[in-house]
């Protein structure tokens, strides 16, 4: 692993930027285990215990055991039969996120938030003139603990891409810097399993390619990056010499909204699954009519017994403008798949391209889904 500069003088350049990325340690984990002092220094895994439940955070006692998130639970509990399950209290977790928000707010009005409980914050011109972000990130980090009772991490530098980086380097409840100076050569050295963003089936095509490390990705045209992973191979090219010009976006439009369920018994037949996905896209557009958005590409996720997982997708010319129209789109994408020998254990429904809904359009023509 390359090693961060954690002792970094301040910028010397006032357009480069100062970027925090803060990431609280086990955070929904770490909530049940504040709460409930029982379950401190436990192995604790928030989630379900039945036999199609998963692990939707997995405290730092449980992570010895290799029990990680979105992990089947029975395969957790064989991993570590001392593991406690606990429900998810999402309406806790967004309060205390709440909470953090509110600290961030004390030195920035650049917020970004990425979840629950991680979000991007520009303190090049920060609210108490504080000249070292790193000052302003121990800041942070101590005011969350005064006020929640929990860790969290940073990681301080001049792009968003290699704040993210640096916040996983000395997790838990430590922060790590990588200044201009050190950002080229820390991405060089880097594996690029590790870096964001690059998932473990598009590092195995890059191994393939022979690119390994952050110099392989470098050594590499933006034209054969391009050929071989479409329009992400300019944004591989600008990463592997540490550029990110992506500025911190408070006011983000999601990218997605999606909803998912894992099912007691596996699904063989069409008329329940189709029953399934009626209920997703009601759950989906709810969540999209909240926050007053809509979508033009529906994808459908389908994951059977054997834990293979599939998706399919469709982008419309027009935005989706109600429930049926998002269920009719996610069962015609489901209905090729049927029959089917293999279970259904999961169905996802998700809608994405996402823009303001301005609630005038009149309902999609959707031929073939009538």
């Amino acid at each position: 692993m390359p090693q961060p500069d954690n002792h970094a003088a301040p910028m010397a350049e006032a357009e480069i930027r100062k970027i925090i990325h803060v990431d609280m340690d086990a955070f929904y984990a770490s909530v049940e285990q504040r709460d409930n002092p029982d379950l401190r220094g436990k192995p604790v895994a928030v989630g379900g215990s039945t036999a199609r439940g998963v692990v939707a955070a997995a405290s730092y006692e449980a992570r010895v055991f290799g029990v990680r998130s979105a992990m089947p639970s029975v395969t957790a509990k064989r991993r570590c039969p001392e593991l406690i399950f606990v429900k998810p209290r999402f309406e806790v977790y967004r309060a205390v996120s709440q909470q953090i928000r509110q600290v961030f707010a004390e030195h920035t009005d650049l917020i970004e938030p990425l979840s629950l409980d991680e979000a991007y914050l520009d303190v090049t011109e920060n609210k108490q003139a504080i000249p070292v972000a790193t000052t302003i990130a121990l800041m942070i980090r101590d005011r969350i603990r005064q006020v929640t009772g929990l860790n969290a991490s940073a990681g301080i530098s001049y792009n968003k891409f290699l704040a993210k980086l640096a916040s996983d380097l000395n997790k838990p409840n430590g922060q790590a810097v990588i200044t201009p100076a050190r950002g080229p050569a820390f991405v060089a050295e880097l594996p690029v399993k590790k870096f964001h963003g690059i998932g473990p089936a598009t590092a195995a095509k890059m191994e393939r390619l022979g690119i390994v490390t952050g110099a392989d990705l470098r050594a590499r045209s933006a034209e054969f990056l391009r050929q071989h992973f479409g329009k992400a191979g300019d944004w591989y090219w600008r990463i592997s010499r540490a550029i990110d010009h992506r500025p911190v976006e408070p006011h983000r439009i999601r990218k997605s909204v999606g909803s998912e369920d894992t099912f007691s018994a596996d699904i063989f037949d069409f008329d329940p699954a189709r029953q399934e996905i009626a209920a997703l896209a009601d759950k989906v557009w709810k969540a999209c009519g909240s926050r007053h958005l809509t979508g033009r590409t529906v994808t459908l996720k389908v994951k059977y017994a054997d834990f293979q997982q599939i998706t399919r997708s469709r982008t419309l010319t027009g935005p989706v403008h109600g429930a049926g129209d998002l269920e009719a789109v996610a069962v015609g994408l489901l209905q090729p798949l049927f029959p089917t020998a293999k279970g259904i254990r999961l169905l996802g429904v998700t809608l994405s391209s996402l823009e303001e809904d301005e609630g005038q359009a009149p309902q999609l023509s959707l031929p073939g889904f009538d």
